[in-house]
């Protein structure tokens, strides 16, 4: 059973619970399945020796979701040697068909929906909603976490441009 931390965020000014451990910078990352394009799983050790940013997002087709997916395609095109990840519940299906209507090309898709194991490993699964708390992870090569946001408010933006300092700073 996941641990469950009451009230860590808000969604729509609602507290929720949060399943799993907070996770913080200095931390090794916890190992994880999800899936990614044709159902092809992916865990932790398949981004090994690659630096990562994770941008956990709730819907891919709610507004904020779409917008901060789609900053993150178009930095990544700038980050050299960093990969970027964007986790949702969503199926893989639907991820696929709305990177293909939104031109996303830079970032890869990897969906929580069959087990929730990335949001309970990461303490972003939301217990009340089964979707997953907006928040940014960035891993260096050796998947140590080098920085952590958990939205305090899960329909509001992470702060981009910290996140992508940091992704930047775990390839020095």
């Amino acid at each position: 059973m996941a641990a469950e931390r009451q009230g860590a965020i808000t969604f729509k000014g609602n507290p929720v619970t949060l399943l799993g451990q907070e996770i913080k910078a200095g931390d090794k990352a916890p190992d994880f399945t999800v899936l990614a394009a044709g159902l092809k799983p992916y865990s932790l050790n398949d981004g090994t020796g690659k630096v990562r940013l994770i941008s956990v997002v709730p819907s891919i087709d709610t507004g904020v979701c779409d917008a901060q997916t789609r900053r993150f395609n178009e930095e990544a095109a700038n980050l050299a040697n960093v990969e970027v990840l964007t986790v949702s519940v969503d199926l893989p299906f639907a991820q696929a068909r709305w990177c293909g209507a939104a031109g996303i090309e830079n970032v890869k898709m990897l969906s929580d929906h069959r087990d929730l194991s990335f949001g309970q490993a990461f303490g972003v699964a939301i217990k009340e909603l089964r979707l997953l708390a907006r928040a940014i992870f960035v891993l260096d090569a050796e998947n140590n976490v080098t920085y952590v946001e958990y939205v305090s408010e899960a329909t509001n933006h992470p702060d981009y441009e910290k996140a992508i300092a940091a992704a930047k700073a775990a390839t020095n």
